[in-house]
């Protein structure tokens, strides 16, 4: 069994920058970010394979948002920039057993417990 263990939410300032780190106690293949704000269902953010050669982001976080990992640690991390009202949500770690990159959360196998992002305009 795998448990991700998220750090790295708070408050922020619209256009402010926030870097969120998840720490896997076990073998993992695929990580990956999803988010969920209020009255709304998980979306993907941003997804990285274990050698960190291929990653994939939803469009709305293109070229604000880095996932990157590091393998030594076990670890990955999402770096937000150019933060916006509307990245305010519950973010979650995935890890996925599969090889590849994938944006949808059924193919993910565990999931930490999420940390708040919240982003003031």
């Amino acid at each position: 069994q795998v448990q991700l263990a998220e750090s790295g939410g708070g408050l922020v300032q619209a256009g402010g920058s926030l870097r969120l780190s998840c720490a896997a106690s076990g073998r993992t293949f695929s990580m990956g970010w999803f988010r969920q704000a209020p009255g709304k269902e998980r979306e993907f953010v941003a997804t990285i394979t274990w050698s960190g050669t291929s990653t994939a982001y939803v469009d709305s976080v293109k070229g604000r948002f880095t996932i990157s990992r590091d393998s030594t640690k076990n670890t990955v991390y999402l770096q937000m920039s150019s933060l916006k009202p509307e990245d305010t949500a519950v973010y979650y770690c995935s890890a996925s057993r599969r090889v590849g990159v994938s944006r949808e959360a059924h193919e993910y196998d565990y999931w930490g417990q999420g940390t708040q992002v919240t982003v003031s305009s």
